[in-house]
């Protein structure tokens, strides 16, 4: 193969492993939470005389009857350090070399991934302890995502970034099925191995990453990809009009309506914070995220749990089982790149998945353990839909914001893009699990209620978008038509 396409070949499979083992980490805790306060009842009688009834097997401090809290105390000390994180995150990813950055991230996140599962080793039962590990953990795991993004954007132009990045972005759905998969093969036995074994994995993906991944094309004599040839089903997600002219649509190519001279080639300066907010569509498709990825994570860190209490499933085949609402997400984030690369309607595509996802979740509540079949099909169907417009968003979106045509060729906007656009989304990723902590000891109903309506808000966010790209199709028919 020409030496291009073995290097981004070889950057899809580093950067795929690297964004893999971090979910493979964060996904533990779902699994794990249901040992650390399981229903004692049913394993026996009481070996030990002076230990309650009923929570003599759970795991102090965990064993009082506010856990539920407590559990969502622990994924908000991960996701709101994570969140903060985010935002600084792809400023330092802009100004540092990509892969010490990646490298040493996962090296880290590895060390408080194992740490926290040491404490059962160490016989720790002090819930400082355990916040301050996952307070720690969330804001190295910020290292992950804009320093993925920027190395695969830097390799791939706009060609069919939706598809390739949809495809490339089931790292996140695979790492949850190892994530529970790991974690379930101890969860019973001894659940301090279900954090030590995925902290291993990623750090020793950081050490391989440092060895081999390549950051720019010009590292290596390869010529930097496209990043505005523009047609319709590759059109801006603002719309078809920018400020150097209109979009190119299908048997017309433009590589840039500008008529301004080439750029001299010097080094470019990272863009600022408030520069990156600027470029249109960057606000938008940020608050749609805030929502959708409050649903997603929702599912991903309480999900297992739901699973025991409702269906009154094991730990272990709770965790199993969950794995198919990833399964529906590599589905659905294929699906949403495909569509949104053929029909060049990002937020269109997001909508109309985030519309049909709310009924979908109502049916799951009430129907979706009715039996093993309808539970599997309706897993896959939530998790497509749920986790379709969060990948797309991430993946194709924020690199084609990051690679604007406002920029004007500048490559140093993808990670701070990619940092607020994702962090931003964390805010709704530690909001979720929070406020499901809160809400379903009035029972799940509600916690279901909730996320229908973060599905609706997610929508409505893109409505000005989505009005862009209509007039985009309708002025391109019209054309067409020779009106």
């Amino acid at each position: 193969l020409p030496s291009s396409h073995s290097y981004r070949g070889l950057t899809l499979v580093l950067t795929f492993l690297s964004y893999t083992s971090y979910h493979l980490s964060r996904k533990p805790i779902s699994i794990v939470k249901s040992q650390l306060h399981p229903n004692c009842s049913a394993l026996g009688p009481n070996p030990l005389n002076d230990s309650n009834s009923t929570t003599w097997c759970s795991w102090a401090p965990f064993d009082g009857d506010n856990y539920k809290e407590l559990f969502g105390a622990l994924d908000n000390a991960f996701l709101v350090a994570y969140a903060i994180g985010m935002f600084i995150s792809g400023i330092f990813g802009e100004r540092l070399p990509l892969r010490y950055y990646l490298s040493g991230g996962m090296v880290l996140s590895g060390l408080f991934t194992a740490l926290f599962g040491l404490g059962y080793f160490w016989d720790i039962h002090v819930l400082w302890y355990f916040i301050i590990v996952q307070v720690c953990n969330g804001l190295v795991q910020t290292t992950g995502w804009p320093a993925v993004v920027a190395c695969v954007g830097n390799w791939f132009g706009k060609g069919k970034r939706g598809l390739i990045m949809g495809i490339w972005n089931s790292h996140t759905s695979v790492g949850n099925i190892l994530g529970s998969l790991i974690a379930g093969a101890w969860v019973s036995s001894a659940w301090g191995l279900s954090f030590v074994v995925p902290g291993i994995i990623i750090a020793t993906v950081g050490v391989i990453c440092f060895l081999f991944l390549v950051e720019y094309p010009e590292d290596v004599d390869c010529s930097p990809p496209l990043h505005h040839v523009m047609t319709i089903s590759e059109k801006d997600p603002e719309g078809v009009i920018s400020n150097e002219g209109p979009l190119s649509f299908p048997g017309q190519s433009s590589v840039d309506h500008s008529n301004s001279p080439k750029e001299p080639a010097e080094e470019p300066e990272a863009i600022s914070f408030l520069g990156a907010l600027r470029i249109p569509g960057v606000v938008e498709f940020s608050l749609c995220l805030l929502f959708a990825k409050l649903v997603s994570y929702t599912f991903l860190y309480w999900l297992p749990l739901y699973i025991v209490n409702i269906a009154h499933f094991s730990a272990k085949e709770a965790g199993d089982l969950s794995t198919l609402f990833d399964v529906g997400g590599i589905l659905g984030g294929i699906f949403a790149g495909l569509i949104s690369d053929y029909t060049g309607g990002r937020a269109t595509t997001c909508c109309v998945m985030l519309v049909l996802a709310a009924p979908m979740l109502f049916l799951y509540n009430h129907v979706g353990q009715n039996g093993i079949g309808t539970s599997i099909a309706m897993l896959i169907i939530c998790g497509a839909l749920v986790n379709g417009p969060y990948a797309l968003i991430t993946t194709a979106v924020s690199a084609d914001l990051g690679t604007h045509e406002s920029l004007k060729g500048n490559a140093k906007a993808l990670s701070t893009v990619t940092a607020i656009i994702d962090g931003t989304g964390s805010i709704g990723a530690a909001l979720g699990p929070l406020l499901a902590g809160l809400i379903s000891p009035t029972g799940w109903n509600n916690v279901f209620y909730m996320l229908i309506a973060a599905d609706v808000l997610a929508c409505l966010l893109l409505a000005r978008v989505v009005v862009k790209e209509a007039r985009g199709w309708c002025g391109y028919m019209a054309r067409q038509r020779g009106y």
